[in-house]
């Protein structure tokens, strides 16, 4: 399976909608992310405007990202099995069958984690995406949909079944969203039951918890979602780790430095309106913690123009220095 060498090596970047753009996903493969998959994308819509910008935003990715996945979405085998098709000769590195996303608008149309109610119907969507596509085919599963309906392993057995090359197991239920501790028991549980690799997802946020996860699930890789906004050297320190290399985490200044740079990225990419607009939330995860770091989010959260927001960055940089 094309991702199984790069398992050891660090973890991989989770889709984030709204988040792990093209922008993103490539701050975190040169900070040593070891596979990452795109934001998901709806099979019906892209089949029906493949050309809408939305569609070719989602799918827009970089020859140098690494081994990139492309996540669809959807509960209809056929409509699925063609995305996977039109897709696969796109230069990504596999396709991602999203069976987690715990959105009411996704599952309310029996889509995302909404599958791992209808296993059968789940069975069908993977095999007939495997029999569309000669890339391998991955699947992103939560640990069930309830804590009453645990049943990660048994969908693992069934996509094993139909062919697919890797689970992804994201260990809290659809009702948790993503409150509350994934349990990792549930991991375990998917790597006893299948041959194939399993990679877990779920409170991963730094070194020790990566390391922690492969010891207590044997879990083949891992992947980092929600703790890599603010701060995608988590991927340098899993990675630096893996190989007995040391680390040295970032400053604040090296922090508010990647924000301006991200900032740049997402101008060039969006433009003006949503590069802002996307930056009031990253520019909160960047500067966590740090001093100040509250009315610098206040501010950026009012803020309409890139300038404005560069400036207020700057000037947040500044006040470190006289500080």
């Amino acid at each position: 399976m094309i991702l199984e060498h790069v398992f050891l090596e660090g973890a991989g970047l989770c889709p984030m909608a709204g988040v792990t753009d093209v922008t993103f996903r490539l701050i975190c493969r040169e900070l040593g992310s070891a596979f990452a998959t795109t934001e998901m994308v709806s099979a019906k819509g892209y089949l029906m405007s493949p050309g809408h910008r939305a569609a070719v935003q989602l799918l827009l990715h970089a020859q140098h990202e690494g081994p990139l996945g492309v996540q669809l979405f959807g509960r209809e085998p056929e409509v699925m099995a063609e995305a996977a098709r039109r897709l696969s000769g796109q230069g990504f590195s596999f396709i991602d069958i999203n069976m987690g996303c715990p959105a009411p608008k996704i599952v309310s149309g029996g889509e995302g984690s909404a599958l791992m109610k209808e296993p059968l119907t789940a069975g069908s969507v993977i095999g007939a995406v495997v029999k569309a596509t000669n890339l391998p085919v991955t699947v992103k599963l939560r640990s069930g949909w309830d804590p009453a309906h645990v049943n990660a392993p048994e969908l693992a057995r069934i996509a094993e079944a139909e062919g697919a090359a890797a689970i992804t197991v994201h260990a809290r239920t659809r009702d948790q969203f993503y409150s509350g501790r994934a349990d990792w028991r549930v991991i375990a549980d998917v790597v006893r039951a299948v041959h194939i690799p399993v990679i877990g997802n779920g409170d991963v946020a730094s070194l020790r918890d990566a390391a922690a996860m492969r010891e207590e699930t044997l879990c083949r890789g891992v992947a980092v979602g929600r703790a890599a906004r603010g701060n995608p050297w988590v991927f340098q320190e899993i990675a630096c780790g893996f190989r007995g290399e040391p680390y040295a985490p970032p400053t604040v200044r090296q922090r508010l430095y990647m924000a301006l740079r991200h900032l740049d990225m997402l101008t060039a990419l969006h433009g003006e309106d949503r590069a802002v607009r996307e930056m009031r939330g990253h520019v909160a995860a960047y500067a966590q913690g740090a001093r100040g770091s509250a009315k610098l989010r206040a501010r950026v959260m009012a803020l309409t123009g890139v300038d404005e927001v560069r400036r207020a960055l700057l000037e947040y940089l500044e006040s470190l220095n006289e500080g």
